[in-house]
């Protein structure tokens, strides 16, 4: 099973940025939180990187379904997507989503399996309209 659901964009890093959180909203996903890992670890460890950013994505029907199912699932959530620049290719950004089937494979929990699927499939299609 792959980790990640992804797409690669020919486009500059904010343009990519734009059109994920579009897509991700036309599925019913909202951003509850951000990571901008390339300016964290700059400030923190004085590192440099490419553009890297961490959305936490959240459908609410979903992540309610989730949670009824297993009240620990909250621990594999929100769906974590990841915008970033390829080092080795400008103009080159890779759009990675969490496969939701991964909560159903940590937990082992068949019950869950409707739920990923649902939601792998919203995240498909966001990711499917970036390209």
């Amino acid at each position: 099973m792959d980790l990640a659901l992804s797409a690669t964009l020919h486009t500059g890093f904010d343009d990519a940025v734009e059109r994920t959180r579009a897509a991700l909203a036309e599925q019913g996903f909202g951003i509850l939180t951000e990571i901008d890992m390339r300016a964290t670890l700059h400030a923190k460890l004085g590192a440099e990187m490419e553009d890297y950013l961490i959305l936490g994505a959240c459908n609410p029907p979903l992540a309610q379904r989730a949670v009824t199912v297993d009240r620990q699932i909250g621990l594999l959530l929100p769906c974590n997507v990841v915008v970033r620049r390829d080092p080795e290719q400008e103009n080159t950004v890779v759009v990675d989503a969490m496969n939701p089937q991964l909560m159903v494979e940590v937990t082992g929990d068949p019950d869950l399996r409707p739920v990923a699927a649902d939601a792998a499939a919203a995240l498909q299609a966001a990711i499917d309209s970036l390209t």
